[in-house]
């Protein structure tokens, strides 16, 4: 029963990762965006983290049916890393730059590029990093852990910047609160979500990496010399030492 809710749950995430994008890029979400700078940020981190998140949540589930194809040639993990988080990064950058912001401040329809480029490029890091491409042999433990805290620093390094050019960056028309408080709410945002949403799969990660590599290898019965077992027979019947003085 359990097992059928959470099936029930996970094929619905897809739907719901799209409901939020979609909600986040139409007003009044939109609206709001164009006069606070912590709307604008949360904007971004629902196009970025949130979504991306919940669609590659729900991943597995549509394709379930498919099966492993272990006989297909892998790319290089480093590879895998590499081309997923340059354009994740390379988009995070671009659209908190001030003349990017501004551009959205004048061009409302700008939203459904930052919206498409975003999800996009965050869905293919959280694909990664949640071993969901039925097609691909997961990452190493390592790497998924690495991926992800370089996706957050990257996020958080564009917080730093927010704080130290908040006067660049916060749009304005915003009158319910001051420049300040628009900024370090903004920033709070920026710092907050990554943090939740990453730091979880770089502990779950190196935690289980670290379980890996405590584990010993299992020693295969055909590398046990002959007379292995017979030993180990013979030793279990002897009394244990100090037994007889």
């Amino acid at each position: 029963m359990t097992k059928t809710i959470v099936s029930r749950a996970r094929r619905m995430l897809p739907s719901v990762g799209v409901l939020l994008a979609f909600a986040a890029a139409v007003p009044p979400a939109e609206t709001y965006a164009r006069h606070y700078a912590v709307a604008r940020a949360a904007q971004f981190m629902v196009f970025a983290v949130i979504a991306p998140a919940v669609l590659a949540g729900g991943w597995p589930a549509l394709r379930a049916h498919r099966p492993v194809l272990p006989s297909r040639q892998e790319t290089h993990a480093g590879v895998r890393v590499t081309v997923g988080l340059l354009p994740f990064v390379a988009l995070v950058i671009t659209w908190r730059l001030p003349a990017a912001l501004d551009a959205l401040d004048r061009a409302p329809a700008l939203t459904i590029a930052e919206l498409v480029t975003l999800v996009s490029a965050g869905t293919a890091v959280w694909l990664e990093l949640t071993a969901a491409l039925a097609a691909r042999q997961p990452l190493p433990r390592l790497l998924r852990a690495a991926m992800a805290a370089v996706a957050m620093w990257t996020i958080w390094v564009v917080a730093y910047i927010t704080g130290m050019s908040g006067a660049a960056t916060a749009p304005p028309r915003a009158s319910a609160l001051s420049a300040a408080a628009d900024t370090q709410l903004a920033v709070a945002v920026l710092w907050a979500v990554p943090a939740i949403c990453f730091v979880p799969v770089v502990y779950a990660s190196l935690m289980k990496w670290l379980g890996d590599q405590d584990r010993p290898a299992p020693v295969a019965a055909a590398s046990r010399p002959r007379g292995h077992a017979h030993s180990a027979f013979v030793s279990s019947l002897r009394p244990p030492r100090g037994w007889r003085s």
